[in-house]
């Protein structure tokens, strides 16, 4: 690259970040060839948001860090329009229209706003996307801080249809410290231009004399003429123009590379990239189907240049387009960037002070006061105020929170689990923070951190330097989230974006799309990659046992059909290294949101369906927020919970008489009952009934059969035991057999050898095995000289980081110290030595007894629920499970013994009921797939309906609302099945009398009836079919009737979850035939398959010929299978060993 002798900066330029399908690269790597390529400073000015201003200040303090002095300029290329309130007015008449209304619906709110480039490089026909270019810069933090209002004003409701629009009155009120520039061809100039191009010059000229005269009354000699050099031969026009401006007004000219991709090899990339983008979308005139030869078939270069670049395109491109310049004009627009980036604009980092609500602390206290006197409260109301060892963990607690100056946090931290805890019932406790006594006495948990020895230091060190992190579990987050917003203000509370990236199988299927090679080429790859990677993979980390995901890099490493692929299309392997992990869209985060006043001067506010969100995420892969000076508060859902007040909800409507449960009286049950101060955690009736018998129900934790087969070997008899078993049912430990071993050490606990009193002091609860974090820090304090806590969970975090640096030192001086305090203890060195290798060894996949702890609570409560209240909770498990496990979870049902009595319109209510012997559960309407909560309300409001003509003509009904896609399920979920009578042949007759031709009146209706009578009756395949598609419910009975089960018993032949490996033979109906390919590319099939107990089973099938085998779904078969205790049932010859029974 050439180095430049001219100064300039750019001061336009787009990334990924925030331009999505038209910017290549994120701003660091933007920066970094900037600075390479000879530049000493460069402006982030992405489409009407500031989304990359996270990426661009962390890159620049680490460009600093490193001794590259490199300035960052903050900015955005906002979108303007004159007059907003003219602009609404047009906006609202052509609303008026009711199709134009709903087509536009959709489009009404976006935080991932994609440029359409040509579009916006002419005369804008349609009112509803009018909108112009505009460049801000901010000289200053108060100019910064005035962008950011701008950006989060144009993105309000009333400034927004799929661009955020901002005008000249927003301008005028928040323009201090903001410089302005004119853009490109799709700015405010270029908008005169093309809106009066055909009336000629002098009308162009008086719209631009019009824009100068306003720009300039808003931003005086900071508003600056753009000109921008390329062959595009309006450009050259448009640059006239804007000169002839100069030489009027005398406002200043500034050149600009309108930067767009990294560096300049990179435009083909970015032109698929855009491409991309309209995929399965109205692709625009302009976008050809192919990519362009090369740059001058697109007429420009988009790369971040330096001053000579600038120069050489100005001359290269004007001598193309026969347009001749004063070259010390132009020379003196290029400088002028560099003397605008150094002499106005000011250097400086964003203010990143940590912000929170002031209104959570009282008046007249601080922060400190009011959180101290909160906690000794919460002591009092637990009658604990008088406790010594309470009173000095509470000192203690609030000595560090206070001096690491996190009170406020705690305080807003309590407001939100106030008014959660009033609405919705909450989680015991999740992560570290159930550590905290504070926590506890400001009702964020319900875990005395006391009682089940946890540690705060765990949670939050002395030492630290990062920010706390509470998550926070509750019933529904999205209703807690809207009444925070709406009781805080928008501008006060806002969820957490999620920006969303093109990954390995879309981005191969996309780009193989374009390219035009064949699907039935494709999909194989795209199907087989991820398991060809994974073993492989998984054998790189030493991973033996668990889920793992390969990454990219693996799967491009280890996936031999990938490699094949790739080699055939090396064009798609060079777009696929360079578009992976390039932004996509916009979403949000699970659970995450800010909290602070005053968010829209501090951070530019977008929008995302409506919904007001941060600009910067926060996450596993980028922090972004905490940096900036924003603390993240997690608000996560838990389905258990709402299973959990759900039970409640029957109890004391069956044993208490409560018809319409209130929240209030739930909450009160759950206190009194169900939370972790009150019950009974030592219940042995209960570890023996549901963990050990394993009754697996809804009870958390305990979904996965990897985890009840542990579980049920274990046999846990305390709260200790099932932390252990779900810390150790993760990949780490499940590799290195600590499964095995935990399970061997628990029924022999006499052969357990301890290498000293504190050793076992601290690990017996764990029969001897580091299984949490925690206990690697508190040996460390227990056994070291001096070592205090928080250097004890220092070490755990030291421990699983490699590397020479001050993380080795701080390591190795605490190795020293836990040597040394061994020694004094009297242990041997050889001894000392081992324990801290075996620090070493388990630090890799210790887990968090704080969080292990609070979770294998709420399985407990879970638990006592199914034991002592089984066909509640049943009704609460069935109701709360997807429609995905729905049909599972009715087998889970009958084979605990409970009958299922099917779906009625007339006794069926809106959740699952019970009978009044608890034996029979009675499915609820709402379990009808496709039947919402309007036509459910219409059908108990009315019922009993006694005949079809009471249900189809009721005078009261709304049948906007019971339409005819809910008459079609309701008949073919057998729901209406009893309002049959003689004059209908069968229900298929039925179905199409009522439901195909919805009739509006009698003689229709006989007329329907008349017309269809031929119609009959569905097959009993279809019927099973429709049942198990709309209710869950697989109808056994009407597959394998009595005889045939009476015929197999008289023979010995059991079902399949009863199977006897010395028989081999046993019976069972495929539910479900999932084909998959071997890694040597040989077909299998996983087939899903369910008996008389309801249990569900796979069978491999090996050596699988599609064109010959058969299995039919719903049908029974009597099979010889093989079968392994670790891999399970297979066959290698479905011919030879499949029969089909009747």
């Amino acid at each position: 690259m050439p180095k430049s002798n001219i100064p300039f900066v750019g001061l336009h330029a787009h990334s990924v970040a925030g331009s999505i399908f038209d910017a290549m690269g994120y701003p660091q790597e933007h920066m970094d060839f900037a600075y390479n390529n000879g530049s000493d400073a460069l402006a982030l000015t992405d489409h009407g948001n500031m989304n990359g201003l996270a990426y661009q200040v962390l890159h620049a303090k680490k460009m600093e860090e490193a001794g590259n002095v490199f300035k960052p300029i903050y900015g955005c290329e906002a979108y303007f329009i004159p007059s907003i309130e003219e602009w609404r007015e047009d906006y609202e008449a052509v609303m008026e229209d009711k199709k134009k209304r709903r087509a536009h619906a959709k489009e009404d709110q976006s935080g991932a706003t994609i440029e359409d480039e040509d579009a916006s490089k002419k005369a804008i026909k349609s009112v509803l996307n009018r909108r112009r270019h505009l460049i801000l810069l901010a000289q200053n933090q108060v100019g910064l801080n005035n962008i950011f209002k701008l950006i989060s004003e144009s993105y309000k409701a009333e400034n927004y249809y799929r661009y955020p629009r901002m005008d000249y009155d927003l301008l005028a009120k928040y323009s201090e410290g903001v410089i302005a520039a004119s853009a490109c061809l799709g700015g405010v100039y270029a908008g005169n231009y093309w809106e009066n191009r055909e009336n000629g010059a002098e009308a162009v000229l008086d719209a631009m004399r019009e824009t100068t005269r306003e720009m300039m009354a808003v931003f005086g000699d900071r508003w600056y003429g753009e000109l921008q050099w390329n062959s595009i031969p309006e450009q050259h026009e448009l640059n006239q123009y804007i000169i002839k401006m100069h030489e009027e007004f005398g406002i200043k000219l500034i050149s600009t590379a309108d930067s767009h991709y990294p560096n300049p090899d990179a435009w083909k990339d970015r032109e698929l990239y855009k491409r991309l983008g309209w995929l399965g979308k109205s692709r625009p005139d302009y976008e050809s189907t192919e990519l362009p030869a090369g740059t001058e078939a697109i007429g420009y270069e988009l790369y971040p240049k330096n001053g000579a670049q600038m120069w050489e395109s100005y001359k290269n491109y004007s001598a193309k387009s026969n347009v001749e310049y004063d070259d010390d004009l132009v020379m003196d627009s290029i400088t002028e960037t560099h003397r605008i980036a150094h002499e106005r604009i000011s250097t400086f980092y964003p203010d990143n002070t940590v912000r929170l609500p002031d209104f959570v602390v009282p008046a007249n206290l601080t922060a400190t006061e009011a959180l101290a006197g909160l906690s000794l409260d919460g002591l009092k109301s637990l009658n604990l105020h008088n406790n010594q060892e309470y009173i000095d963990r509470l000192d203690r607690e609030l000595h560090v929170i206070d001096d690491r100056g996190f009170s406020k946090y705690f305080l807003t931290m309590k407001a939100i689990a106030d008014r959660a805890s009033d609405n919705m019932l909450t989680g015991p406790g999740r992560g570290s923070a159930a550590g905290s006594l504070v926590a506890y006495t400001l009702g964020i948990t319900q875990v005395d951190p006391i009682r089940h020895g946890l540690l705060f230091s765990r949670f939050l060190r002395s030492d630290a330097t990062d920010y706390p992190d509470i998550d926070y579990d509750v019933a529904d987050p999205m209703q807690l989230k809207e009444m925070l917003i709406k009781e805080w203000g928008e501008d006060t509370v806002a969820p957490i974006s999620n920006w969303n990236t093109l990954q390995l199988r879309s981005l191969i299927k996309d780009i193989s799309k374009f390219y035009g090679i064949p699907f039935t080429e494709v999909n194989p790859v795209t199907g087989r990659m991820l398991h060809e990677a994974k073993a492989p993979a998984k054998k790189k980390h030493g991973i033996k046992a668990g889920i793992y995901n390969p990454t990219f890099e693996e799967v491009m490493e280890f996936s031999t059909s990938l490699q094949t692929f790739l080699r055939k299309y090396p064009h798609v392997k060079t777009h696929v290294e360079a578009l992976y992990g390039q932004v996509r869209s916009c979403s949000r985060h699970a659970g995450g949101v800010v909290v602070a006043e005053n968010l829209d001067q501090y951070m530019p506010l977008i929008n995302s369906g409506g919904i007001r969100q941060t600009p910067w995420s926060e996450g596993q892969n980028v922090r972004h927020l905490e940096p900036m000076g924003f603390i993240k508060f997690d608000i996560l859902g838990l389905s258990t919970l709402r299973m959990i007040e759900g039970c409640i909800e029957h109890i004391l409507r069956r044993h208490h008489g409560v018809e319409n449960c209130t929240f209030d009286q739930a909450k009160d049950y759950y206190n009194k009952n169900l939370h972790p101060d009150v019950i009974d955690m030592s219940d042995q009736s209960v570890y023996e009934n549901i963990f050990h018998k394993g009754k697996w129900a809804g009870i958390f934790q305990f979904t996965e059969s990897g985890a009840q087969e542990f579980c049920q070997l274990a046999k846990p008899t305390s709260l200790i035991d099932i932390s252990a078993i779900t810390s150790i049912y993760r990949p780490g430990p499940l590799s290195a057999d600590v499964d095995k071993q935990f399970v061997e050490a628990k029924e022999s606990p006499q052969y357990i050898k301890y290498l000293s009193e504190e050793v076992q002091e601290i690990t017996e609860e764990t029969y001897g095995f580091l299984i949490f974090q925690e206990q690697i820090a508190l040996l460390a304090h227990k056994l070291g000289k001096d070592l205090t806590l928080d250097e004890g969970n220092l070490l755990r975090k030291l421990l699983t980081k490699k590397g020479t640096g001050k993380g080795n030192e701080a390591k190795t001086k605490i190795y020293e110290k836990f040597m040394q305090g061994c020694s004094e203890k009297g242990m041997q060195k050889v001894d000392s030595q081992k324990l801290w290798d075996t620090f070493e060894y388990f630090s890799g996949y210790g887990f968090n007894k704080s969080h292990a702890v609070s979770y294998s609570i709420l399985s407990f409560q879970c638990a006592w629920l199914m034991n002592y209240y089984p066909v509640e909770w049943m009704a609460a498990f069935l109701d709360k499970e997807p429609e995905s496990r729905k049909e599972k979870a009715i087998n889970i049902a009958r084979k605990y013994g409970f009958e299922i009595q099917s779906v009625n319109i007339n006794t069926s209510g809106a959740v699952w009921e019970m009978s009044d012997d608890g034996q029979t559960l009675i499915q609820p309407l709402s379990s009808i797939k496709g039947l919402g909560e309007k036509a459910i309300e219409q059908i108990i409001n009315h019922r009993p309906f006694n005949t079809i003509e009471e249900f189809l003509f009721h005078e009261e009904i709304s049948y906007s609302k019971l339409n005819k896609k809910c008459l079609d399920v309701l008949i073919r979920s057998e729901a209406m099945t009893y309002l049959m009578d003689d004059r209908f042949t069968g229900l298929k007759h039925f179905w199409y009398s009522v439901a195909v031709d919805r009739p509006r009146n009698l003689k229709q209706f006989a007329d329907n009836i008349e017309i269809s009578k031929a119609e009959g009756d569905f097959t009993e395949e279809d019927k099973i079919q429709y049942l198990v598609d709309l209710t869950g419910i697989f109808p056994l009975n009407r597959v394998v009737n009595e005889e045939v089960l009476r015929k197999l018993s008289d023979k010995h032949i059991p079902p399949i979850s009863e199977y006897d490996p010395d028989l081999q033979l046993t019976w069972f109906i495929p539910r479900d035939i999932i084909p998959k390919t071997t890694k040597h590319g040989k077909t299998y099939w996983i087939v899903e398959v369910i008996d008389s107990t309801s249990s569900i089973t796979k069978i491999k099938c090996w050596g699988v010929r599609p064109d010959r085998d058969r299995i039919h779904i719903n049908r029974p078969y009597l099979a010889k299978l093989d079968f392994d205790p670790q891999w399970g049932f297979s066959t290698r010859s479905i011919r030879h060993n499949f029969r089909l029974l009747g």
